[in-house]
C-alpha cells in the first residue's frame, strides 16, 4: 500500500511516475535478487513478488480484478455471486489468484506471494526492499 518516506533511502528502488499508472497497470522491477511487480489498483500502490507459489509464473502480470465471491444457499438452491471491494491478481499460467494487500491466496491462506512496501514521494513510485 502506498506511504510517504524518504526516497533517498538505500532501500528504495525507484519504479516511475505516479502519474503513469492507471488501475490495473503493473510495472516489473529488480528487488535485490527478486522479481518484484508494482500494481496500481482502485488508486492505490502495491508490490508483490512476480513468482507464483504454484508454478513459478509471472503473477503480476496477469489481470487486475475485483474478487468473485459466493455464499451456499442451501442444496438445490443457485450459490450467491457478487464482486467485493478487495481488488486481486490472478496468474496468467494458471489462474492463481492473490489478495493485493496481503498477498494471500484467495482460496488458501496458507499460501501467500511475498508483499512490498511502496511508498510514493514527489509523485515517484519506490519499492522498498527491506534491510
Amino acid at each position: 500500500m502506498s506511504s510517504d518516506a524518504d526516497a533517498g533511502s538505500d532501500t528504495l528502488v525507484k519504479v516511475g511516475p505516479a502519474e503513469e499508472f492507471e488501475d490495473g497497470d503493473h510495472e516489473i522491477v529488480e528487488v535485490g535478487r527478486a522479481e518484484v511487480g508494482v500494481i496500481r489498483a482502485d488508486g492505490e500502490f502495491y508490490a508483490l513478488r512476480n513468482q507464483c507459489p504454484h508454478d513459478g509464473g509471472p503473477v503480476c502480470t496477469g489481470p487486475v480484478h475485483r474478487e468473485l465471491v459466493g455464499e451456499f444457499q442451501g442444496t438445490g438452491k443457485r450459490v450467491s455471486q457478487e464482486y467485493g471491494d478487495e481488488s486481486i491478481v490472478s496468474c496468467p499460467w494458471h489462474g492463481w489468484s492473490f489478495e493485493l494487500e496481503t498477498g494471500k491466496h484467495i482460496g488458501d491462506d496458507r499460501i501467500r506471494v511475498p508483499t512490498y512496501e511502496v511508498v510514493v514521494e514527489d509523485g515517484v513510485v519506490y519499492v522498498d526492499g527491506g534491510d
